[in-house]
């Protein structure tokens, strides 16, 4: 579904129902120069059983007008301006990558309305080699071939895919050089509140979730274990995986969110 969001046209992925702001809401955020279809799978399920599911493309990614935001605090801001025109009351925020500071950051703005946060494949801090921030500005499409054959693990650098017929290295390629990877990449490096914004939540008891993969040479699982920390929870750990879980393992990723999340609504 299409939004209007700061006068913009912002597409909502609602895994293939229409959306129902009355129902427990799942928000899907993605990661850095990438978009919505990553959680094809998990956005489907939770559609079908219980769930209304909001999976933006974030400002000036794939299918989303507007000017792309350099800042995780202007994406928060602006997810909770989302939310706000689709008058969603009861939010699940579950993030990929950089999708997670932007959840982390938008835990602060969304009082009594957040029920549960999950984390897949991310830390509470994402450094940024240089090299990859300035190749990014220069040649798109070289620095997201970097990132995915640093982002997937094993398996799928030699053609391995979880869905039957998708190539994802090569899709993902495409999509990352159309969209604004280079900014994204300067405001996971510019963000510093990912520590203090994780044990504020521990600190009021919001119920937390870590997922992270053993093959994850973006955000490495011993960053993530700090995250579980700050949280004051346990990390759960696909390790066949590398950073791209919810592609690489979307089964396995699915079955540990809607355990959990289905843990908060009973």
């Amino acid at each position: 579904m299409y939004i209007q969001v700061d006068n913009a046209n912002t597409f909502i992925a609602t895994g293939g129902k229409p959306f129902d702001a009355s129902l427990p809401t799942v928000v899907l955020l993605h990661g850095s120069g990438t978009d919505h279809r990553g959680w094809a799978l998990q956005a489907r399920w939770f559609a079908f059983h219980g769930y209304s599911v909001f999976a933006p493309d974030f400002p000036a990614h794939s299918l989303s007008e507007g000017e792309a935001l350099t800042s995780i605090e202007s994406m928060a801001a602006w997810l909770v301006r989302a939310l706000d025109t689709a008058k969603v009351h009861n939010v699940h925020l579950v993030g990929h990558s950089q999708g997670f500071l932007v959840a982390l950051e938008a835990s602060t703005l969304l009082g009594g309305r957040l029920k549960s946060v999950t984390a897949l494949a991310t830390a509470s801090a994402i450094p940024v080699n240089p090299a990859l921030v300035e190749t990014a500005q220069t040649n798109p499409k070289a620095a997201a071939a970097m990132m995915l054959q640093w982002g997937f693990g094993t398996q799928h650098q030699y053609g391995a895919s979880a869905v039957p017929g998708m190539q994802p290295i090569g899709i993902g390629v495409r999509i990352m050089a159309s969209n604004p990877l280079a900014i994204d990449l300067a405001a996971c490096v510019d963000y510093n509140k990912g520590a203090q914004r994780a044990q504020q939540l521990a600190t009021i008891g919001c119920p937390s979730c870590v997922i992270l993969a053993g093959q994850d040479r973006m955000t490495p699982k011993r960053e993530g274990l700090k995250l579980a920390k700050d949280l004051n929870t346990q990390a759960q750990v696909v390790e066949e995986s590398g950073h791209m879980l919810l592609m690489e393992a979307p089964k396995q990723s699915l079955k540990i969110m809607k355990i959990f999340i289905q843990s908060v609504e009973k």
